[in-house]
């Protein structure tokens, strides 16, 4: 059996009758994150809402206004998952996210375009493809592409789509002979009726359960956006078709407006413009870590002239890292000196370091990165790492300090 969404891919709306209804359970992603949704299957005479199947997902829409969050094929059944119950004879309406179906649509026959002219110009076969979210790709059984080849596929699919070719579905039996003349991968095991043909006059014929275009005119415009190494001596085309490529454009102008108005140059010479920028900015990070180094020098030498410095040492710096701190604890020692070093944002996350001798740094090491919210570890009379929050940080030079054997008043 076809669905009404297999017979005719545009119709929005439809009316039918409930045959069941049943108390159920679904995964759905929220936020990342899959949790189970409680709610009930819903079988129906006939849907113009497609089941996820043959590398398409599955449609959005409505049973009487009532949003339905999934839709899977068992069989020949298509069963709904919505989140509250219809009564079994009750006659409903149906209404499909229209906008979601035919993108699907563009995608999926703009693959199968593909995927003909890929076999027929270079004898790439396609072994698997998936429709992306943002955009879709076709594994192509061949290790690499030739220079040229892409952009030659590219002009042909368009000059298809510019050609009005019609697109047009055929049901055949399981044994008409004409099954094996047409393209596939293989039908599912739980396949039940008639075979269902996607014929692309005069350049396809293949086996799909997906809902497509009558006519690849309607597919707009194809934009192959490139290749990647696949796995196992495969490479991936990456794609998208029809209203995609205007979101693309439009996101693209959109982008390209931003950069003219940062860089203050003309898109020719936006990427001139970036190189030079990276450029200045890793010869501005090398002047800064050799400042940050002298600094460090200075800081322990400054300390360490002070006649009445004491065993405390307590420093925060914003900029820094482990080496600024390491600089530090070395040039004043830690012997008999306990030093407690932080870089980073004074209540957000940053670095930390503790030193000094090794009892009371095994002593301590534990409370001061409770403190921080962080983890370290400790090795020569050292314990450093990585700080959560150093919205404690008086609280842990107060700690430290109580258990000097003498108390000495530190450096901020």
């Amino acid at each position: 059996m076809a669905f009404q969404c297999q017979r005719d891919s545009y119709m929005k709306q439809f009316v039918t009758a409930v045959v069941s209804c049943s108390p159920a359970e679904l995964k759905l992603e929220n936020n990342g994150k899959k949790e189970k949704v409680k709610g009930f299957n819903v079988l129906l005479k006939d849907t113009i809402l497609f089941p996820e199947g043959g590398g398409q997902p599955d449609d959005h829409g409505t049973i009487e206004n009532v949003p339905v969050l999934r839709v899977t094929r068992q069989g020949p059944e298509a069963v709904h998952f919505i989140s509250s119950p219809v009564e079994e004879g009750q006659e409903v309406q149906l209404k499909l996210d229209w906008e979601r179906r035919f993108d699907h649509m563009q995608q999926h026959s703009g693959q199968h375009l593909i995927t003909a002219l890929a076999d027929t110009m270079f004898g790439y076969k396609t072994t698997s493809w998936d429709l992306g979210r943002q955009r879709s790709s076709i594994e192509l059984d061949t290790a690499a592409v030739k220079a040229g080849e892409m952009e030659a596929l590219e002009a042909a699919v368009n000059e298809k789509i510019r050609e009005h070719v019609p697109v047009n579905v055929q049901l055949l039996s399981l044994d008409d002979p004409a099954v094996e003349k047409v393209r596939s991968r293989g039908l599912p095991d739980d396949h039940a009726g008639p075979i269902r043909i996607i014929d692309i006059e005069g350049v396809d014929a293949n086996m799909c359960c997906g809902t497509h275009v009558s006519n690849l005119s309607h597919l707009q415009v194809i934009k192959i956006l490139g290749t990647e190494k696949g796995k196992k001596n495969k490479t991936n085309l990456m794609f998208i078709a029809g209203n995609r490529v205007l979101k693309y454009a439009e996101k693209s102008y959109s982008t390209e407006r931003s950069l003219t108005a940062l860089l203050k140059t003309g898109p020719d010479e936006h990427a001139d413009a970036v190189d030079k920028l990276q450029k200045t900015v890793k010869r501005l990070q090398k002047s800064n870590l050799t400042l940050l180094r002298d600094m460090a020098v200075l800081i322990a030498q400054n300390f360490k002239n002070q006649p009445d410095r004491g065993n405390f040492f307590s420093l925060h710096n914003k900029d820094g890292d482990n080496e600024f701190m390491n600089i530090i604890a070395n040039e004043i020692g830690f012997q008999d000196t306990v030093i407690f070093l932080t870089v980073g944002e004074e209540k957000g996350a940053g670095l930390f370091l503790l030193a000094g001798p090794e009892n009371v740094i095994t002593q301590l090491a534990p409370r001061v990165s409770e403190l921080l919210q962080g983890k370290g570890a400790a090795k020569n009379g050292r314990f450093q790492g990585k700080a959560n929050s150093l919205s404690k940080r008086a609280e842990v030079e107060t700690l430290l300090q109580e258990h000097l054997p003498h108390h000495s008043a530190g450096e901020e």
